[in-house]
């Protein structure tokens, strides 16, 4: 399988032929996320991840999903510090699902539960969690992170139902902001979509309801709330940038 779904560059079905004395270790290290400048959220992550992130929405179809903004530049991210730590309390589950994933089998008629086996964690020393056991069978870490790439795959379905909500209604427009972090700089964004407030006001009382009947329209607000994080975004992005060159010269040759 080549290289998928943002930090994902090797991963293959989970078999015991191929992994029976596999193990995953997680020391809880980020830096394969460390040139995500973005991420996809689900609508159930929304109420949590509206506040730290700022909530755009990006994707055409079936592929539109809320979206983190994590950076500027295209490799990226002011969430994973330069000695691998999420620099934010909420990790999304894109990102906690990490190095498992679903692969669409038998052109899309069943998936197959897949491991990232470039992941660092990686290994055949028994450090961290094992696959499967002497005896051929799954643990229940592997069981756990099916049951999760379950869970996220059904809210996955729930996710597009939500923002073909708001294509119907087309209540989705591009937008542009100037932001400003804590020490004064100005920085412009622009290309993201949001929800229009104009748009939303101006809805027939019964599609109000129904938004607010599905649940719908907390999550617009929330989405609406969260992008005043694009200026904690940035002076985030900042001091990343800063922590990095002051490691970069910490780790500088020097001549004697």
């Amino acid at each position: 399988m080549t290289k998928q779904l943002m930090f994902y560059e090797r991963a293959v079905p989970v078999t015991k032929e191929r992994h029976g004395d596999l193990s995953v270790a997680f020391t809880g290290n980020y830096s394969f996320a460390r040139h995500t400048n973005s991420l996809p959220l689900m609508a159930i992550e929304i109420p949590k991840a509206a506040q730290e992130y700022a909530i755009v929405f990006a994707g055409e179809g079936e592929a539109l999903l809320p979206t983190a903004v994590l950076g500027l530049e295209s490799e990226e991210t002011a969430y994973v510090g330069p000695k691998g730590r999420w620099a934010a309390k909420y990790v999304p589950a894109f990102v906690r699902r990490y190095p498992f994933v679903f692969s669409s089998l038998n052109e899309g008629k069943s998936l197959a539960q897949c491991v990232d086996e470039a992941f660092s964690g990686c290994n055949r020393e028994g450090r961290g969690q094992r696959l499967f056991d002497d005896a051929g069978e799954r643990t229940e870490y592997l069981k756990q992170m099916l049951e999760f790439l379950k869970e996220f795959q059904r809210s996955h379905k729930r996710t597009q139902a939500f923002c073909q909500q708001l294509v119907e209604l087309d209540l989705l427009e591009t937008r542009s902001a100037k932001v400003k972090t804590s020490a004064g700089q100005q920085v412009t964004l622009s290309g993201f979509r949001a929800v229009s407030r104009e748009k939303l006001h101006a809805l027939p009382a019964e599609k109000l309801a129904e938004l607010a009947k599905s649940g719908a329209l907390e999550l617009i607000y929330l989405h609406l709330y969260s992008l005043q994080n694009l200026s904690g975004m940035l002076d985030r992005l900042v001091m990343s940038r800063r922590m990095a060159k002051v490691e970069a010269e910490k780790n500088k040759p020097t001549i004697n």
